[in-house]
C-alpha cells in the first residue's frame, strides 16, 4: 500500500489553473525532490500536501483516506524564510509546538507537561546540533543555525512527511553541504518520507531517491492561465547526476530557474 496516492488531481483558482492531471504513488521512506519553473505550482502542491490549500478535482490520499485539509502531526513543513518566533529562544521555539498541543489557547504548560515538553525539545535540538545554543535567540543565530532550528521545529511532533520549500536556496554553499548531511541523516534516522523544491537540479539528484519535473504541456497563447503544469518527469535516482536527455529537456524547455552551473 502507498503512503500517497493522487489521481487526476488539480489545483484552480477560480479560471486560473495551477495545477493539472497530477497521477502518482509515493510508498513511505522515499525522499522526492520536485524541480521546474518559478510559479509553475510547486508551492501550491507541498501547500496541498500540508492541508492549507484544498483540492480542487481528483483525489489525494494519505493511507488511503482523503489528506486532511488542515496541518497535523504527521506533516511537517520547513520553507526558506526561517519560520521561527523571533521573541522566543531556541528552546522555546522548538518547545512551543507540544506546549500549543498541551494548551491550545495559553500555548504555555506547566509541571510534569512542561517538562515532558522540555525533555522532547531536547531530544530535537540534539539531533539538529544547537545544544550550545538553547538560550540565544534567532537573530543571534547563523542562516544555517536558524534553518536547524526551523528544522527541529518540524520535527517536533514526530511527523511521518516532512516538506521542505527551498530549505537551503539562501544558504552558502560550505553550509548547504553541512544541511545535506543533516537532513540525509535525519531522513534515514527518522525514516521520513520527504518532499523538498529546490532550483538546483544538482542538489536534486544529491539529495533525492526520486526526480519530479514540474512543467506545462499545454498552451494556449489566448488564454495562458487556462492550463496548469503537471508533472513530465518523474524518475527514480540511481546515480547521482542527472541523465544528458533530462538536461537538454529542461534547457530546451526554458526552466531558466535552473541555473548553467546546475545544468552543466
Amino acid at each position: 500500500m502507498s503512503l500517497l496516492e493522487a489521481k487526476r488531481l488539480e489545483k484552480h483558482y477560480g479560471d486560473h489553473v495551477v495545477l493539472e492531471r497530477l497521477d502518482f504513488r509515493v510508498d513511505a521512506g522515499e525522499f522526492v525532490t520536485l524541480v521546474g519553473a518559478s510559479g509553475c505550482g510547486k508551492t501550491t502542491f507541498l501547500k496541498m500536501l500540508l492541508g492549507t490549500e484544498r483540492i480542487s478535482r481528483g483525489s489525494l490520499t494519505l493511507d488511503e483516506r482523503p489528506i486532511p485539509d488542515e496541518p497535523g502531526p504527521d506533516r511537517g513543513v520547513v520553507f526558506q524564510k526561517y519560520s521561527v518566533f523571533p521573541h522566543l529562544t531556541v528552546l522555546g521555539n522548538v518547545m512551543i509546538a507540544e506546549e500549543l498541543r498541551q494548551s491550545r489557547w495559553l500555548g504555555k504548560s506547566f509541571g510534569a507537561a512542561r517538562r515532558h515538553a522540555r525533555d522532547k525539545a531536547m531530544a530535537r535540538i540534539r539531533e539538529v546540533g544547537l545544544s550550545d545554543a538553547l538560550g540565544k535567540y534567532p537573530h543571534e543565530l547563523s542562516g544555517g543555525m536558524q534553518q536547524r532550528l526551523a528544522i527541529a521545529q518540524a520535527l517536533m511532533m514526530r511527523p511521518r512527511i516532512l516538506l521542505l520549500d527551498e530549505p537551503f536556496g539562501a544558504l552558502d554553499p560550505g553550509i548547504r553541504q553541512d544541511m545535506h548531511e543533516l537532513i540525509l541523516r535525519l531522513w534515514q534516522d527518522q525514516q521520513l518520507t520527504i518532499f523538498m523544491i529546490t532550483h538546483d537540479l544538482k542538489e536534486a539528484f544529491a539529495l533525492g531517491t526520486r526526480l519530479w519535473v514540474f512543467d506545462k504541456l499545454r498552451h494556449d497563447p489566448q488564454a495562458p492561465q487556462a492550463y496548469g503544469a503537471t508533472i513530465t518527469y518523474d524518475l527514480p535516482i540511481a546515480q547521482r547526476q542527472p541523465p544528458q536527455d533530462l538536461k537538454a529537456s529542461l534547457a530546451e524547455r526554458g526552466l531558466k530557474t535552473l541555473t548553467q552551473e546546475t545544468l552543466l
